[in-house]
């Protein structure tokens, strides 16, 4: 386990914390380590071959040497029954005790998981493993307990030294790093011994050698795994160079040069005992050493793999003198810069799908492709308007919580509608203002659901495809969206050829699904594969996502309690609201309560440690049971059988409250299994050491997300403390629990309905598109004229430039040609009178339009708004035909003709589900209006009228029967009764239309049954 240190590398005065992980130099076996392993080795052999021999040579064998019969119950207890008695306990014992030795030494020796629990056997296996342990602390064989993401991205072992290495680089690879097998470590180990012993000798030559010609030049050579310690480059670079980020410096200098073994350095992560790495000048340290030269003693063979790795770096010097010796190092720092080291992020295909980045943009405006990289319109970060960044920056997450409030807001109008009895309650949701405004803004700037859509559609469609193979689930362990839209699998192990169109990656632990081939996917009726999927930050332009699920134990967080906190609040809301998810619990401890306004359903406390520990211990038990008596080996073959939708959604657990060494044991022992069960477990830690953590992350101040041995170096993806807040500010306001009783609030803009209130620009959006009191723009720029005018028309209250900007161009576009548009519409819409622009910049930077600027939509509002909370209160008259007027208004759905490919900013929006609403509600008043004086036929066709924009709502149809009764008209009563039934299919009738049917129709049930 990593360890970390606060401490000055160079030994001057204390800087600021080193907040990257620092681990401590390795320790070195003492004489005590020796007397322990002795030990352990003696009272292994008493138990495992003193105690069965005893048993034989002095009780002999216990049981019966014949069949068991009803004498026995008759003979004669004496001593001897005892001890054959206490001998068969002991010997259940001895064989309990030996069962938990071979599983810790498993476990030890192979570094793949915690070790397995031997039933029964809680501090028999306690002592088995300290032994263990004991035992392998000298040894170069111990691995670790807690498994790594070291074994992530390798393949067939024939393959390790070839096509992964070589591959890596064009597929993000890099969360990965290799565990050194046992036996290629002791034999690099003996060759490093030597070339050790070489280069001591070497040092010591006045005339140098290889040291004359490479002046103060450094080496090391990488040391064979020590107990659970393996050498890495980040720790080299940590224990010589003071800081480990420089471990990509020893990558370049050491880069596709040969080593002794004949493999060469392509990747950081990648490194074996006995290599020699070529250090920077002002490395430090008493493991560094010079190159050495021939020396008597040493192997022909090691002499010329040394001297062959020399002259690898000569060469290298020379070239590199030829330009300077200063710009040779500037190159290589530049290039140190650029490189990413551990990861291979992908690289963009030729002739992918950039063609398509210019769709929307004008000629001569020029895109760029934000929405899997850094964050959504990042060229438009330098505006001025600020937005959280935090939002903006996360695409996946700004999506889901987009969905989300979207769904909440769409239910709250249609509760206010169908619970409304006497007075109304709104159709308008209240406008956000504030932080909620601008957390609202950054969602519509960040959110990507296109993408959210095609990783859904795309694990589905994998899914279903396996099944249709009879094939498993693969564990994966991360997924990797990159810039151009590819999809990469990381799986745990190789799990043979993909499904098409799925391709393999770098090696056969990626799995690879172009964007083009994801379009082409339909919905799938299959369940969420990999549910546990959730956003960490992004590197370059590809964006991780860790699968929490199949994390073999405990993932640990470290860093300051804020900058954990935000790590942990992003994947929460993440995790709650994503799209390719089904079902799953969350449960948060120590942090969160807060957040449960974003999903209920989902999301669950705990109070402390204790809580969560005894039930994980129930679940576990629970899955355990369940997945036995279905047949299943994991989660993963049951998510893909019958009861895909039922028992097994993940329960992942969030901790932000650091618990003890013992509950940490705990945990760490009942994750051991949880990649099986479908368990995940994030554990915030302050110390930066968790006993027992799988994984180790660390998250910095300045919004670094740093798992070094587990090759991640990442933009973290973060929701701090005010934007949480803001966020849950906009669920809270669109609750449908939460909204008044009483009749309507005014429309957020009202416009004068007289005669004099003849505005100067009219829109007509309900329906087809009409702009009246304009010129029709000429050219190209038209079509994003008239959209941009739209999206103002419909927001009122203001629209950030950067909403505008990402309405217009989904795939982002530039500062300046954004400010271009805008200028234009500006000059298109012209002054009022008074000489003021049409379009105006309000306090807080967002655009407005004029009161002289007006839609259709706007009127109708206004003249129901009039005529049930104005002039039509007191007056029935003005009632009737303001509410006749708005009806006449409605000519079809909004913007009914518009271009396909454009206005998808309109998903965003509940637009579409408060427009119906708005009809409904004015057809039902002017119903009523009519049926007051008894006129039925002109209720029901102000009632059909309405129906033409809300087919579907409930109300109409009942309204519409109780008018056509009071017609006297039974048989068309009937038909529609008919009707109605026909159009509920096999969901049934609601129980309102039910219950109105059995008062107004006694046999309609009849007439019903004989339809169906």
């Amino acid at each position: 386990m990593a360890r970390r240190t606060n401490s000055s590398p160079t030994g001057g005065s204390p800087g600021p914390r080193n907040r990257t992980p620092q681990p401590l130099p390795r320790r070195r076996r003492t004489f005590g380590d020796f007397v322990k392993a002795f030990g352990a080795f003696v009272a292994l052999l008493v138990l495992l071959v003193g105690v069965p021999g005893a048993l034989v040579v002095e009780v002999g064998w216990p049981l019966p040497h014949g069949a068991p019969s009803l004498d026995w119950l008759q003979q004669e207890i004496t001593v001897g029954t005892f001890v054959h008695v206490l001998t068969v306990l002991v010997w259940f014992a001895w064989a309990q005790f030996t069962a938990c030795v071979l599983v810790e030494m498993k476990a030890a020796l192979s570094g793949v998981g915690l070790p397995n629990r031997v039933p029964g056997a809680g501090p028999s296996q306690l002592l088995a493993r300290q032994l263990v342990a004991a035992l392998l602390l000298v040894g170069a064989a111990a691995a670790s307990f807690a498994p790594g993401l070291s074994q992530l991205g390798q393949g067939p072992e024939g393959d390790r030294h070839g096509s992964v290495v070589a591959a890596a680089r064009q597929t993000p690879g890099g969360l990965i790093g290799q565990q050194q097998e046992q036996a290629a470590a002791d034999a690099a180990a003996a060759v490093a011994e030597q070339a050790d012993a070489a280069a001591s000798r070497a040092a010591s030559r006045p005339d140098g050698g290889a040291s004359a010609r490479h002046g103060d030049t450094k080496y090391y050579r990488i040391q064979p795994p020590e107990g659970r310690h393996h050498d890495s480059l980040w720790e080299i670079a940590q224990r010589h160079l003071g800081d480990g980020r420089r471990y990509k410096e020893i990558y370049e200098l050491n880069k596709d040069r040969t080593q002794p073994d004949g493999s060469k350095l392509s990747e950081a992560s990648l490194i074996r005992p006995g290599w020699i790495m070529e250090m920077p000048g002002d490395a430090h340290g008493g493991e560094l050493v010079e190159m050495p030269d021939a020396k008597p003693g040493i192997p022909e063979q090691v002499q010329q793999q040394i001297h062959d790795y020399a002259r690898t770096g000569d060469h290298r010097q020379a070239d590199g003198e030829q330009g300077g010796g200063a710009g040779r190092q500037s190159d290589r720092n530049d290039q140190v810069d650029r490189d990413t080291g551990h990861f291979r992020v992908p690289q963009q295909r030729v002739g992918g799908d950039h063609g398509q980045e210019h769709e929307h943009a004008p000629s001569g405006e020029v895109s760029a492709d934000p929405r899997h990289g850094q964050g959504a319109h990042t060229a438009s970060d330098g505006s001025g308007f600020g937005l959280p960044e935090a939002l903006v920056g996360a695409p996946l997450l700004a999506a889901g919580l987009l969905g989300a409030l979207g769904r909440r807001r769409r239910q709250a109008l249609w509760q206010s509608a169908l619970g409304a009895v006497g007075g109304r309650r709104g159709t308008e949701p209240p406008v956000p203002t504030g932080s909620a405004a601008d957390a609202q803004d950054a969602l519509l700037v960040g959110a990507d659901p296109e993408g959210v859509r095609l990783l859904d559609l795309s694990l589905r469609g994998l899914a279903a495809s396996l099944a249709a193979e009879s094939r498993p689930l693969p564990t994966v362990y991360a997924a990797w969206l990159g810039g151009d839209g590819d999809l990469h699998l990381q799986l745990a192990q190789p799990a043979g050829k993909p499904p098409a169109p799925w391709q393999l990656g770098q090696d056969q632990t990626f799995w690879m699904l172009a964007r083009a081939d994801a379009e082409r996917y339909e919905e799938a009726d299959t369940a969420a594969p990999y549910p546990g999927l959730v956003s960490l930050g992004t590197m370059d332009d590809s964006r991780l996502l860790l699968n929490l699920e199949a994390v073999p134990g405990i993932v640990s967080l470290s860093g300051s309690a804020a900058d954990r906190a935000g790590v942990l609040a992003s994947v929460a809301a993440e995790l709650a609201t994503n799209g390719w998810s089904d079902r799953m619990t969350i449960t948060l401890v120590g942090f969160g309560e807060g957040l449960t306004p974003l999903a209920p359903n989902r999301l669950r406390h705990l109070d402390d440690v204790e809580a969560l520990v005894e039930t994980l211990e129930a679940e576990t038990r629970q899955r355990r049971g369940a997945l036995g008596a279905a047949g299943h080996d994991s989660v993963l073959t049951g998510r893909t059988g019958p009861a895909q939708h039922t028992r097994w959604a993940p329960h992942l657990v969030l901790l932000a409250t650091e618990p003890s060494s013992a509950d940490a044991l705990r945990l760490a022992e009942l994750a051991s299994d949880a990649a099986r069960l479908g368990i995940g477990c994030l554990v915030g830690t302050e110390s930066g050491e968790l006993p027992g953590a799988a994984w180790e992350m660390e998250i910095t101040g300045e919004g670094k997300l740093l798992a070094p041995l587990l090759g991640l170096e990442l933009d973290a993806q973060t929701l701090p403390a005010a934007q949480q807040r803001a966020v849950v500010e906009l669920f809270v306001e669109a609750d449908p629990e939460g909204g008044p009783d009483g009749p309507n609030d005014p429309p957020p803009f009202l416009v004068d309905i007289s005669e004099q209130g003849r505005p100067a620009v009219y829109a007509r959006l309900v329906g087809s598109y009409e702009i009246i009191g304009l010129e029709t723009p000429e050219g190209e720029r038209s079509p994003l004229l008239h959209e941009a005018l739209a999206l103002l028309l419909l927001h009122r209250e203001g629209v950030h430039p950067r909403v505008l900007s990402s309405a217009l161009w989904p795939r982002g576009v530039t500062d300046d040609v954004r400010d271009a548009l805008v200028e234009r519409l500006r000059g298109w819409l012209g002054d009022d009178p008074d000489g003021t622009s049409r379009l105006g910049t309000d306090a807080t930077g967002r655009l407005t339009l004029a009161k002289s600027v007006v839609s259709d939509l706007d009127v109708l509002r206004s003249l129901y708004h009039e005529a049930t909370q104005g002039k039509g209160v007191d007056s029935r008259v003005v009632r009737g035909r303001l509410l006749t007027d708005a009806l006449v208004l409605v000519r079809g759905p909004l913007l009914a003709d518009r271009p396909e490919g454009r206005y998808g900013w309109l998903t965003h929006e509940i637009i579409d589900a408060r427009l119906p609403l708005l009809v409904a509600d004015i057809g039902l008043a002017l119903s009523a209006f009519h049926l007051e004086k008894g006129r039925a036929e002109k209720a029901i066709e102000a009632l059909n009228a309405s129906m033409n924009s809300a087919p579907t709502d409930e109300r109409l149809w009942n309204e519409l029967l109780r008018a056509t009764h009071a017609t006297g008209d039974e048989d068309e009563v009937k038909r529609l009764a008919a009707d109605l039934v026909a159009r509920s299919g096999a969901r049934g009738l609601p129980p309102r239309t039910e219950a109105l049917l059995d008062e107004l129709l006694p046999t309609w049930r009849s007439g019903a049954a004989a339809v169906s």
